[in-house]
């Protein structure tokens, strides 16, 4: 059995990734094999935290382009994510992983409040830690977020788990001649403004020399493959 390559992780979801092939909101198939392959990593000693995003049932940009004001649609954008938060939660669960939902937003009936040595205290106890609720303030996206929460906890590395296989010069569903990148420099994200994470993101992990490996979620098992080494998806790093 291949031995992981990292101890402590994040597992940055995107809210599209939570909708499959649906277009909207949550297809249970996909939170089903994600707490599958968390359960595998689990079972290797890894250590894991979660922060996932929210377009899948309201995405803060489309709210602004309809004329909601700024903050109002961020606050709409969080409040989505507590909901996917919730959904993987109980798909854990099910499959007998122990969990906290940690929430930067006040909503104790459903979550802890976000308290860092909490998050760090859980997570030595084997359980896997949701952080929902962004960072809690409007401007900020769930990228930043699990950069934020990433350089918090400690962890080594940032896994952004998306629906494509990489990093690529243009978007691929639309160029078919897009080059896919095995690796980049944190600072060639952000010349080149490839949307990997947002820029204040990606800043944050080039401060704190955090890793970032993104690849394809919709293959089950290439969580592990990461997690073990497997040269998939890019990384970008110094």
């Amino acid at each position: 059995m291949k031995k992981p390559v990292f101890k402590r992780v994040v597992l940055k979801l995107s809210g599209e990734a939570l909708q499959g092939r649906q277009g909207y909101g949550i297809d249970y198939t996909v939170t089903a094999s994600i707490a599958r392959q968390i359960k595998e990593i689990k079972s290797l000693g890894v250590e894991v935290a979660i922060v996932i995003g929210g377009g899948n049932i309201f995405r803060g940009t489309t709210g602004i382009k309809k004329g909601i004001d700024r903050v109002n649609a961020d606050y709409m954008g969080m409040l989505a994510t507590i909901i996917n938060g919730l959904a993987l939660q109980d798909a854990l669960e099910k499959e007998g992983v122990f969990t906290r939902v940690q929430t930067a937003i006040a909503m104790q009936q459903i979550g802890e409040p976000y308290i860092r040595r909490r998050a760090v205290r859980h997570i030595e106890k084997g359980r896997v830690v949701i952080f929902v609720g962004g960072t809690g303030s409007p401007y900020f996206t769930t990228d930043t977020t699990a950069a934020l929460r990433a350089s918090e906890i400690g962890a080594e590395v940032i896994l952004k788990a998306t629906k494509v296989d990489g990093i690529y010069s243009s978007d691929p569903a639309k160029n078919k001649n897009a080059r896919k990148f095995e690796s980049l420099r944190y600072i060639d994200v952000l010349k080149k403004g490839l949307k990997v994470m947002d820029a204040t993101a990606t800043s944050l992990c080039m401060d704190n020399n955090l890793p970032i490996i993104v690849f394809d979620l919709m293959k089950e098992g290439n969580i592990k493959r990461v997690i073990t080494g497997e040269k998939i998806g890019t990384v970008v790093k110094g």
